[in-house]
């Protein structure tokens, strides 16, 4: 059986879906509640909404206290990758030990992977992500530095605030449109 449930956090609500083998997907808060609700039963039909188990609160507790800018140990809760790709679980993995404040690129995954050709399967990897924050694919950059778009997953939170809940700073807090269009030093005076 598969279970949801919504969850509040300091940047609305959010859900969580499980299976008996772990957490099945992480769902961060549309613009409406019934958004985020709609979105996690089109990517888990077969859930059904139910009280969280321990170890699921567990996660819940963990994901909370992240979004408040907490430290959240998340590496221990179990994830259920029943029909994620070989490739994707590895990316998955990796992503997990980036530490909280910190970032990478798409590039540095793929090497850390020996995998230095696979970037782009790399950014394809993070964009299908289904574990948001507990696998925390905001921390994974592109070559510039700058925050791009996040997964389906993600709601209408963007990968720069949830840098900025992370504490990452830097290049992280640029955006493509930072990169494209650098802002002039400013002239001297007289």
């Amino acid at each position: 059986m598969s279970g949801y449930t919504i969850l509040d956090t300091v940047i609305g609500r959010c859900g969580i879906a499980w299976r008996e083998a772990g957490v099945s997907g992480v769902q961060l808060p549309e613009a409406r509640e019934i958004e985020t609700r709609r979105r996690l039963l089109q990517l888990f039909p077969d859930a059904r909404e139910l009280r969280p188990p321990v170890e699921i609160q567990t996660a819940i507790d963990g994901i909370a206290a992240l979004l408040r800018g907490k430290p959240a140990e998340l590496s221990e809760v179990r994830l259920d990758l029943t029909g994620i790709p070989a490739f994707n679980a590895r990316v998955y993995g990796f992503v997990r030990s980036i530490p909280r404040g910190e970032t990478r690129t798409y590039a540095e995954v793929a090497a850390s992977l020996k995998a230095t050709g696979a970037v782009h399967s790399v950014a394809q990897a993070l964009a299908k992500n289904p574990f948001m924050l507990i696998v925390p694919c905001h921390r994974v950059l592109e070559a510039g530095g700058y925050a791009d778009r996040i997964s389906p997953f993600g709601g209408s939170i963007s990968k720069r605030r949830l840098l900025s809940i992370d504490g990452a700073t830097g290049p992280a807090s640029r955006t493509l449109f930072d990169v494209l269009l650098p802002v002039a030093p400013p002239r001297p005076q007289g």
